[in-house]
């Protein structure tokens, strides 16, 4: 290539750099002068759309969705077996159905950041730990108009039964099987093949599985829940579709069991770090039960108060803890408020159940309702005392 080249080649590219430089600048630009439409019969067509910089309560309907800023807990909104629930999610479901609308919540750290994001319009509605508390942005006085006009305190009673229905064993409608078929014959239920096949996977004991299944379904394959989990184990579709069971199939028996029982193998895995198979059985049906981001957040305050994360009964308390804010709240708590009596129960209730399909006298050590982190600190210092 001759010299002249040469040169002229890092020219063409300096040139290249600014050209785009200038062009990306022009687009980036507010107002962009835009090439007049001409319609087929020769006159110019004007653009008359206003832009409004105020998201009131058309805009929300014409995008289709209502934002809600919050913090986590009991009477706000929290998260059970995958799905939201809370008093003031709750109430804030009613309002977007009213509206017409999808609902989406914004879970904040704390009541500022809440009122900070209300400010600048970020959130549409704050809703505040005060039950019916709901607080609209300043610059949506459409939106705070339809508030004031449509809520009344039945709607709060209404969310509050939503809420307790949700939370009862009603909400799954299911047939109530015997929890053993043939109690002399060792038959426990029409399963049983299908338990004692799979079970093998986890090197589980099959009366372990049956247990689980009866305090998910009662034996039955039709059992469904107000959530959507379907079938023997109460498997949630999306956790269907990520273990590759056809949502068509979620009522098939043995395919029902074969999935469970996978992802009773991951939460197995997800558990590796507690050495004992015994123990670890524990974490994985109550992580089955409560979500395994929950149990990890109980483990994490055991640890932080000098308990052992990897026992349930030092864990236990610190899942029931986790339904106060002194809990809840805590820095090492990375998911908030859960339920966690029902978790502390189903672990115990299936654990009693598949002692007595052994024949085995039930142990209450590590299965008290009200084991609580003040009541099990109060014991430790009982234990010490001379």
């Amino acid at each position: 290539m001759c010299k002249k080249m040469r040169t002229f080649v890092p020219q063409m590219k300096k040139y290249s750099y600014l050209l785009l430089f200038l062009m990306l600048f022009v687009t980036g630009c507010r107002k962009v002068q835009e090439e007049p439409v001409t319609t087929p019969w020769g006159s110019v067509l004007e653009d008359t759309t206003e832009f409004n910089e105020d998201f009131d309560l058309a805009e929300i309907q014409g995008a289709g969705e209502l934002i809600v800023g919050t913090i986590g807990g009991p009477l706000t909104c929290y998260d059970y077996r995958g799905q939201k629930l809370g008093l003031q999610y709750m109430l804030c479901q009613l309002l977007a159905s009213h509206l017409g609308v999808s609902l989406r919540i914004d879970l904040c750290r704390d009541s500022a950041e809440v009122a900070e994001k209300l400010q600048s319009g970020d959130i549409d509605i704050a809703a505040w730990p005060t039950p019916g508390s709901l607080t609209v942005n300043a610059e949506k006085p459409l939106l705070d108009q339809e508030l004031k006009g449509w809520y009344t305190d039945s709607l709060l009673a209404e969310a509050k039964k939503a809420e307790a229905f949700r939370l009862s064993s009603r909400s799954v409608k299911r047939r109530v099987f015997s929890p053993m078929l043939d109690r002399q014959g060792g038959i426990i239920s029409k399963y049983d093949q299908w338990f004692v096949q799979y079970a093998r996977n986890i090197r589980w004991d099959w009366r372990l599985l049956a247990a689980q299944c009866y305090q998910e379904s009662t034996f039955d394959p039709k059992a469904t829940s107000w959530a959507g989990a379907k079938g023997l184990m109460q498997i949630m579709p999306g956790t269907a579709d990520h273990l590759g069971l056809a949502r068509a199939d979620m009522y098939d028996p043995e395919k029902n069991i074969s999935a469970a029982v996978r992802y009773l193998g991951e939460l197995e895995h997800t558990f590796r770090d507690i050495p004992s198979r015994q123990e670890r059985t524990k974490f994985v049906l109550a992580a089955y039960n409560g979500g395994h981001f929950h149990i990890r957040d109980a483990m994490a305050l055991a640890q932080k108060n000098g308990r052992d994360p990897r026992r349930w009964i030092d864990v236990e308390p610190y899942v029931l803890g986790l339904a106060q804010p002194e809990y809840y709240n805590d820095p090492v708590v990375k998911h908030g408020y859960m339920r966690g009596s029902e978790t502390v129960d189903y672990v115990r209730k299936i654990h009693e159940r598949w002692n007595g399909y052994r024949g085995v006298k039930t142990i209450r050590a590590g299965f008290h309702q009200g084991n609580t982190p003040q009541r099990a600190k109060h014991e430790r210092k009982k234990k010490y005392q001379v």
